[in-house]
């Protein structure tokens, strides 16, 4: 079986962006946020695979850091579905699938807060 998506390199067209809205750790600093957009990067190694851009992450207290996509992991649910803010679970669902079928598995984690934010729409 061929895994593409284990691939460092994808190309812009192919390139999925992570939704507004998704609740994100910090793969390496373990802080959690929220995409809250993107930036373009004018200097700098760290860009997200479009080569000229990282996400805007809030981490509270009007607190926004930019980091790249490979910095990142996602989120899950206790049903293994992304978090987002009040998003419904059919979308939720959907961008799920959408983002499962580029980033490799060890890029899912649970949440510590799965439960209480699950419990939601």
């Amino acid at each position: 079986m061929n895994s593409s998506k284990q691939s460092p390199s994808v190309s812009t067209s192919q390139w999925v962006r992570i939704p507004d809205g998704t609740k994100v750790r910090h793969r390496s600093e373990a802080y959690d946020g929220v995409i809250d957009g993107l930036t373009e990067i004018v200097s700098g190694s760290e860009r997200n695979p479009d080569g000229k851009t990282q996400y805007r992450v809030n981490v509270g207290d009007s607190t926004r850091l930019l980091v790249s996509e490979g910095q990142l992991n996602i989120l899950l649910d206790r049903n293994n579905l992304v978090l987002m803010g009040r998003e419904s679970e059919l979308y939720r669902r959907s961008v799920t699938d959408r983002l499962r079928a580029v980033f490799a598995e060890d890029r899912f984690v649970a949440s510590t807060e799965a439960k209480a934010a699950s419990s939601g729409k």
